[in-house]
């Protein structure tokens, strides 16, 4: 198998979840760093306009959104497993809405303006404020919560999490699941990154004891590549992998081979078009010709991305 390999940075809380889920299926994996801010050129010749952080890259096939990643290490190494019996869809449920209302209430909570001090500290103003500015592209407008309204959220949510660890070491038994690993990243932020802010976590001390638990997992072997040589491995590699599911779900009228775009949702709107390749129950593939990188096929899950037709030319 070609090498996995992960591109993110050390403070990403996404990147978090995904490098402790490497870390639980023991899958060795080669890291490299990406810029947190644009521009981001070797993450577009890879992606093909996608910006946000993690992605995944095994070979020429790169994988977009965290979600969609941990189905495919799923796939390269069934167990342990993210997903127990009897337990998938509400395992799923519970990571999607941590990795979506739980995630935007920690971070708005998080970064009130004693947070963003303590990102900054000792930074120059200017990098504080390139930052901001960023993450503010990337928003597209949508709405944040207001940090009296965060505050309140996360605290709920927190007791909500405690209920759920009473008489267990994890969120649905005795081994994490997805769930434990979407639920644990926006908290790891509030306690590795931000530890100013931290202190909300004090009321839940079952949260605590299973965040230790969630920590030790650790995140495996790993060795450091540049993003130079990760598209060089893109480019030599003799094509993406053959596409294991063949059913094709067509919601949209678009036939396999149109030129189409897909993006996220509401945060990081940019968009990567490319040729239509695969469009299954999960997940859409388009294949795209990149300069530097070759052939690609990246992949989106269906859930919190748009597909659409690509304007002409």
């Amino acid at each position: 198998m070609a090498d996995i390999i992960l591109h993110h940075y050390p403070t990403s809380p996404f990147s978090e979840k995904v490098r402790l889920v490497l870390g639980y299926k023991k899958l060795p994996w080669r890291s490299v760093l990406i810029p947190a801010i644009m521009p981001k050129p070797d993450v577009i010749a890879l992606t093909g306009g996608y910006r946000k952080t993690p992605f995944l890259q095994i070979g020429s096939d790169v994988y977009c959104d965290s979600a969609l990643i941990c189905d495919v290490l799923e796939h390269l190494r069934p167990a342990p497993t993210l997903y127990p019996d009897h337990q998938k869809g509400v395992a799923r449920i519970v990571a999607q809405w941590a990795d979506t209302t739980l995630f935007w209430a920690a971070m708005a909570y998080n970064l009130q303006p004693k947070g963003i001090a303590a990102m900054f500290e000792g930074a120059p103003p200017e990098v504080a404020k390139a930052f901001g500015a960023d993450r503010a592209a990337m928003s597209g407008g949508m709405t944040r919560l207001r940090p009296g309204d965060a505050t309140a959220a996360y605290k709920s949510y927190l007791r909500r999490l405690a209920n759920m660890l009473e008489g267990q070491d994890f969120l649905f038994g005795p081994a994490p699941c997805v769930a434990d690993f979407a639920a644990y990243h926006p908290l790891w932020f509030s306690r590795v990154r931000v530890p100013v802010m931290a202190g909300i976590l004090d009321a839940t001390p079952e949260v605590l004891n299973w965040m230790d638990r969630m920590a030790d997992i650790g995140h495996g072997q790993m060795d450091k590549m540049t993003s130079a040589e990760a598209i060089a491995i893109c480019a030599a590699a003799p094509g993406p992998a053959p596409l294991q599911d063949h059913s094709f779900q067509d919601e949209h009228n678009l036939e396999l081979g149109s030129r189409v775009t897909v993006a996220a949702e509401n945060f990081g709107l940019e968009t990567t078009e490319g040729e239509l390749v695969a469009a299954t129950r999960t997940r859409y593939t388009l294949r795209r010709v990149d300069p530097r990188a070759g052939t690609v096929h990246v992949h989106f899950p269906r859930i919190g991305y748009v597909l659409k037709a690509a304007l002409p030319a």
